[in-house]
């Protein structure tokens, strides 16, 4: 599943009041903001994309005061469309667009689906709403790369829209009128963006000290729970559950926000089913958060922190496979064994049972594709 979004619509009410509304989205994590009034006001809030009709809106709007918003008769011949031109125009000149549109019959859903190939983004609005229209347009765009954003009106709209037929829309918007509206919605598309992954146990088969290598610690933005930690193994299709830094220790204080992850060729799971290089991490990267039940979040790298280190090569097999990691060879670090419980490198022996997660797919550039892999 992809990391799904949220948008706002800024209320018609005096500044000072849209103003609240707006921070308080940006709190909840919320920096798009649709507005067709106050751009430079809004942009001195903070680092917000401003959607909107002016030349120099981050994404420029097409539909509002067209035949998206009904404003102009929309005919049934759609290759005479005037948002159609507009947004062919928009995108010669290198910009970002979104089309607007009201779903009120079945023309103006075909006209959703002949923006699609052209815009970057297509905000839903339904007027006597049903799931049909978007199903339809979520079905006919499938495969086209444009995001779909459905508008709604509070978090049980939402969680409907971000999960119609499955894969659901790519974002909601919604006029911001109320803060815990803002809040509950913004939870709603946080929790449609987790992932759960199935763990499996796989049996150590070798555990063997190596020298020294350099090693990656992982410092994010997030204070991590007991058995919460990240997936990182020297395969891209097998990763081995290791534990954050959440424990206290007789050797060193606990460092929540950390995993000592591996030397720098490990692979680490990162949102949207990928991985990435331990090595290739700086600060702002995105990392994923799982914890022992396969459990998900999205957490930013701080710092990533790469020394010399003696390292430890970890054998494990399941069903038949065999898959490796390397881990700094130091008490602190550790693995998760099949009881949810932390396990140190220092103990870990031939026969112990460990959490990981097996990959079906090889993986291209970090990206799961059907293709044959063979990774020793």
């Amino acid at each position: 599943m992809q990391n799904k979004f949220a948008w706002i619509m800024t209320p018609d009410l005096p500044w000072d009041d849209r103003k609240e509304m707006i921070t308080t989205a940006l709190e909840s994590g919320i920096s798009y903001v649709l507005d067709l009034e106050y751009s430079d006001k809004i942009r001195k809030l903070g680092n917000v994309n401003i959607i909107s009709n002016e030349d120099d809106a981050d994404i420029y709007l097409v539909g509002i005061g067209g035949e998206g918003d009904g404003a102009i008769d929309l005919s049934e011949n759609l290759s005479d469309s005037i948002d159609l031109a507009n947004a062919k125009k928009a995108k010669s000149e290198g910009k970002t667009v979104c089309a607007y549109i009201k779903i009120t019959d079945k023309l103006h859903e075909q006209l959703a689906v002949k923006l699609g190939p052209i815009v970057d983004y297509i905000i839903l609005i339904g007027t006597d709403w049903t799931v049909i229209p978007l199903e339809n347009i979520i079905a006919d765009l499938q495969k086209v790369d444009v995001e779909i954003i459905a508008a709604v009106n509070d978090s049980e709209g939402a969680k409907l829209a971000l999960e119609t037929l499955e894969h659901g829309t790519d974002g909601v918007i919604f006029e911001a009128n109320d803060f815990a509206q803002i809040k509950d919605i913004a939870s709603e598309v946080d929790n449609a963006s987790k992932v759960n992954y199935d763990l499996k146990i796989a049996t150590v088969t070798n555990v063997k000290p190596l020298g020294s290598g350099d090693r990656v610690c992982v410092d994010t933005t997030d204070m991590m729970k007991p058995g919460e930690g990240m997936l990182i193994g020297s395969y891209s299709k097998s990763l081995f559950l290791v534990h954050s830094e959440s424990l206290e220790s007789e050797y060193v204080a606990s460092r929540p926000f950390r995993v000592n992850a591996g030397p720098v060729q490990a692979y680490v799971m990162v949102p949207g089913n990928k991985t990435r290089y331990l090595s290739e991490l700086v600060a702002g990267d995105e990392v994923l958060i799982v914890n022992t039940k396969g459990e998900t979040r999205t957490a930013y790298v701080g710092r990533s922190k790469i020394e010399r280190r003696p390292l430890i090569l970890i054998e494990a097999e399941y069903e038949g496979k065999t898959i490796r990691t390397l881990l700094q060879n130091a008490e602190t670090i550790r693995i998760v064994d099949a009881d949810d419980k932390p396990l140190s490198v220092a103990d870990v022996k031939p026969g112990d049972k460990v959490k990981v997660y097996i990959e079906k797919s090889a993986r291209h550039f970090g990206i799961a594709i059907d293709e044959t892999i063979i990774e020793q």
